[in-house]
């Protein structure tokens, strides 16, 4: 019998094998979780010039300056992106590993074989996700589309946007859903950050232990510091 010449075999694409393998969505989460956590520092650099007491002329040319510049746009965009293929693919694998193993074991003590965070990464995940849409209306829409004050620094106008966040975080009930939520972001960052490195291998006894540290420093510290935020300027309200 003669081969069909229509029949053509067609080559296997790897890149898409991989990421639709189990193998392959971890690594994107590790990878788009790890870009993230870089996102994370860089923003609260940012968020800390809100601190500085000069009546928010600092973070108002900082936040200009962010507001124009390419590259960072560019960056934000990849960044929503991320944030998106996170959290699609940490359903999947979630719903993968429930279907993995669709009955129960009889007897099973999670909480000694993975830790809190861990057993509940989704939930934070989604309880982030509320505070990031939250996050969105209260601050990132109002300086794009609603009216913004302005105000002036040597010759130059300036959107006042530290007028926008200073109103906000006069409110106590947006200060403690923000403090909440930083809560939740730790306890999902002392689980990511570990899990994104055990994903790329990385398992030293000489460099491990200094990632585990560094990893809980930066879920402690990181969360803390956004958390004061809104604590002190709430204060600073009341004053």
């Amino acid at each position: 019998m003669s081969a069909n010449p229509t029949a053509v075999k067609q080559k296997p694409n790897w890149l898409i094998e991989m990421l639709g393998s189990t193998i392959g969505r971890k690594l994107m989460m590790a990878l788009t979780g790890l870009f993230l956590i870089l996102f994370l520092a860089i923003h609260l650099a940012g968020n800390l010039q809100l601190l500085v007491p000069d009546e928010g002329r600092t973070f108002n040319e900082y936040a200009e300056f962010m507001g124009h510049n390419k590259l960072i746009q560019i960056v934000s965009i990849l960044n929503f992106a991320f944030i998106i293929i996170h959290i699609v693919v940490s359903i999947i694998l979630t719903r993968y590993n429930r279907t993995a193993r669709p009955v129960a074991y009889a007897y099973n003590r999670a909480s000694a074989n993975s830790s809190w965070a861990s057993r509940n990464m989704i939930w934070l995940g989604m309880i982030l996700l509320i505070f990031l849409v939250l996050h969105l209306i209260n601050f990132w829409a109002k300086s794009k589309f609603g009216p913004i004050e302005e105000v002036v620094y040597e010759g130059r106008t300036y959107h006042d946007l530290y007028a926008i966040v200073k109103m906000e975080f006069a409110n106590p009930l947006i200060v403690g859903v923000y403090v909440l939520a930083m809560a939740g972001l730790a306890y999902h960052l002392l689980h990511g950050f570990q899990s994104a490195f055990q994903t790329f291998g990385v398992n030293h006894v000489k460099y491990t232990p200094i990632i585990q540290s560094f990893g809980l420093l930066f879920s402690i510290l990181v969360p803390l510091l956004f958390a004061a935020i809104p604590i002190v300027m709430y204060v600073q309200s009341l004053l």
